[in-house]
């Protein structure tokens, strides 16, 4: 399905931003040229993995398995740009559910692994999904379960996979599926026109203004422009060695790993994000050549990886705490993500903060003086504070079909995330004001009353975990009358009662005696983060 107008399609591929290759097609380029070269690897047990053997695949190994999925989903029935849900942590089974579902000619719709059952569901629902693919049990959520149970509510979807060792009842196991296939099933169509590197590849996820799932329709095209930004910007060596701890979710997990690694033809190293340590021991064990962390970890991280070649990828989201002053004299590049719609990345050149760019055109590398273009920034001055807009090669300009929320683009083409920005007097330095709002929210005191008008609560809080690992995460603390003994599900059925936003129901509520207030008496929504156990210095 390709929903980029013909004219937007023309003016990227007379610039040589936009061809005819598909991420696939990345994929097949390398294991023909270097079928040996290690491809994935799964965290060990060191690293926190998930499995008792971790999966190790040279590019040869991973095309049959990926041919061989790829022709299993043709042959069940399911169609090109039929919608694939996917929700699974970082492991090799689920790059190759990707891989072959993309093959297949499918639309992959990858979940946030922070996802409780009734976000999928209205996800799946607006995506108007045809199959889902459960990862293995993580974080103590057995992700497989929940799957079964969205499948029960949502006859839509017609078929439901589960990846790893120990798949639920009801699922249908993948890996047993490939190890029965016979070795002359005919193989998956592939779209062979020149335009298949503008249909729509996946569609990730962020909120409507009123707190809806709005799908992010973005072509093959799309992400490669994305996923140039920062490979270029970075100058890997051939062949490089990614450490990769952001889940294949948005544009951090795709944009700056999983898309880098298809156009290097590199190792991809899956990490489950637990500690710093565990993070910069993964690194230092393979040798990487790039590791992603969040933004305010990245000095932490320096301080605990030795080796000297590794380049360090500082995340900064909207809701991520504003950057210290930090010298090093190792090769970082910071990239700063709006929302499902750009990022940008930019190398620090020995600076202790973020380098700030100005709006208008952001080529890539930035040293080179006639980088290409792969976004243009403009920006909304009639709003306080004022807001990011963009528009180019790496920004998805059009709404996905089955749902009729619309992505918001002004006459001249840029889209407006509607991302305050921060900036000085050098330029843009970030996107978002941490602290104040949370995906899809207007502001987290706008939060505070409807969760006290809850019949027994004297007072509650709202207040955004940072966690950009998984996603950040909506919480809330409530204060109980005395002796009173807290309803937690009547609080969430409450919620739904009130007919709050997706956005606007939290994560996990927090029983609370009192809240804690600064000394001018606001909620000190902080020291509430670090006492759910997620704070930066614990997870450092």
């Amino acid at each position: 399905m390709i929903l980029t107008p013909l004219k937007t399609i023309e003016m990227h591929r007379q610039t040589g931003l936009w061809g005819q290759v598909t991420l696939d097609a990345l994929f097949r380029k390398t294991a023909a040229a270097h079928p040996d070269r290690l491809a994935l690897v799964d965290a060990d047990a060191a690293s926190g993995g998930l499995r008792d053997t971790p999966r190790r695949l040279t590019y040869a190994e991973a095309d049959r398995e990926i041919a061989r999925l790829a022709a299993f989903f043709a042959a069940v029935g399911l169609k090109q740009d039929n919608v694939v849900g996917l929700q699974s942590a970082n492991t090799v089974d689920a790059v190759i559910s990707l891989l072959a579902a993309l093959r297949a000619g499918l639309v992959v719709a990858p979940l946030p692994l922070h996802w409780r059952q009734k976000n999928v569901i209205e996800a799946l629902t607006r995506a108007g999904a045809k199959a889902l693919i459960a990862g293995e049990s993580f974080g103590g959520r057995s992700i497989g379960m929940e799957a079964r149970d969205t499948a029960a509510e949502l006859f839509a979807l017609r078929f439901v996979f589960g990846l790893g060792d120990e798949v639920e009842d009801g699922l249908m196991e993948l890996e047993q599926i490939l190890a029965d296939l016979p070795d002359d099933m005919e193989p998956a169509p592939v779209r062979r026109d020149p335009n298949a590197a503008d249909h729509v590849a996946t569609l990730t996820w962020t909120r409507s203004t009123s707190g809806e799932p709005l799908p992010i329709a973005r072509s093959h095209n799309q992400w490669i422009a994305a996923g140039l930004m920062p490979y270029l910007e970075l100058s890997l060596p051939p062949a490089p060695v990614f450490v990769q701890p952001y889940a294949l979710t948005g544009m951090a997990g795709l944009g700056a790993g999983f898309v880098p690694w298809l156009l290097s033809g590199g190792t991809l190293h899956l990490h489950h994000p637990a500690s710093l340590r565990r993070l910069a021991a993964h690194a230092d064990a393979v040798k990487a050549d790039m590791v992603l962390c969040p933004g305010s970890l990245a000095p932490a991280l320096e301080r605990r990886i030795d080796t000297a070649e590794c380049r360090i990828v500082p995340v900064w989201h909207a809701h991520s705490a504003a950057a210290t002053p930090h010298q090093t004299n190792r090769d970082v590049v910071d990239l700063h993500v709006a929302d499902e719609f750009a990022m940008v990345a930019r190398r620090r050149e020995g600076s202790a903060l973020p380098r700030p760019f100005a709006s208008g055109r952001i080529g890539s590398p930035s040293s080179a003086a006639k980088g290409p273009a792969l976004l243009e920034i403009d920006i909304d001055t009639e709003s306080v504070p004022n807001t990011l807009k963009v528009r180019g090669a790496m920004v998805p300009d059009a709404a996905w079909p089955a749902c009729k929320v619309r992505v918001p683009t002004d006459k001249a083409g840029f889209v407006d995330t509607l991302l305050p920005l921060r900036q000085n007097e050098s330029g843009i330095t970030a996107f978002g004001i941490p602290g104040m709002t949370a995906p899809g929210v207007g502001s987290l005191p706008s939060l505070d009353a409807l969760y006290a008008a809850y019949p027994g609560i004297l007072e509650a809080a709202a207040f955004v975990v940072e966690d950009d690992l998984v996603g950040a995460r909506l919480y809330a603390a409530l204060v109980p009358q005395k002796g009173l003994l807290f309803d937690v599900e009547g609080f969430f059925a409450y919620l739904e009662a009130e007919h709050a936003g997706l956005a606007e129901i939290p994560l996990r509520v927090m029983p609370v005696a009192r809240l804690p207030r600064s000394e001018t008496g606001k909620v000190d929504r902080a020291a509430l983060a670090a006492r759910a156990g997620m704070s930066r210095a614990e997870v450092a």
